[in-house]
């Protein structure tokens, strides 16, 4: 673990909740950056990514430091995100159910539906996303932490509880998939995101 956050929890658990907040401030951005990909909903991914603050916040005294704080943080919003997708799954499901609808449309998440997003992404981007968001949970997490968080495969296995190999396995999958998705779009000139190896 770096010494500054090392100090910044230090502090933290010395009283100085302010040291907290520069833990935020530093991990936030990127934090959310990551959790949305996860999600495909920003509101969703805010939510999560403050939920996992205020987790972390809670426990960090049994934060042991054998591994780097934005791992260990990381771990909880991924955690938080699961249950929160798991939960909105359940929550349109029983809404279906209720409604007596068995065939409900998917609500649709896509970059053109929400106003002013589509101004920010480029095309590559969303089709990128497009296709990330065909990928299973799993896949789509170990791809995302690997080529787009640049973490390593000891740092994955840590934050989704699996062993290294099933790490490299779906990564490895997580790729074809993604190659398979892409290149009717691109042929063989993929995003950046998309080619690192």
């Amino acid at each position: 673990m770096n010494d500054s956050d090392r100090r910044l929890i230090s502090e933290c658990l010395a009283g100085r909740t302010d040291a907290f907040g520069e833990l935020v401030v530093r991990y936030q951005d990127r934090l959310f950056n990551s959790v949305v990909r996860i999600l495909d909903n920003h509101d969703d991914a805010a939510d999560a990514v403050q939920d996992a603050f205020i987790n972390a916040y809670v426990s960090l005294g049994s934060f042991k430091g054998d591994a780097e704080f934005f791992t260990w943080l990381y771990r909880i919003a991924f955690n938080t995100a699961v249950s929160l997708k798991r939960r909105r799954k359940q929550l349109v499901s029983l809404e279906s159910a209720r409604d007596g609808d068995a065939s409900i449309d998917p609500v649709d998440h896509s970059e053109e539906t929400r106003p002013g997003l589509a101004l920010q992404r480029s095309e590559d981007e969303e089709v990128l996303q497009a296709a990330l968001n065909r990928l299973s949970t799993d896949h789509r997490t170990v791809l995302v932490l690997k080529d787009i968080d640049g973490l390593k495969y000891e740092e994955i296995a840590d934050i989704v509880g699996v062993p290294i190999g099933t790490v490299r396995s779906r990564i490895h999958r997580a790729r074809l998939e993604l190659k398979e998705f892409l290149e009717p779009e691109f042929g063989n000139q993929f995003p950046p995101e998309a080619s690192k190896g």
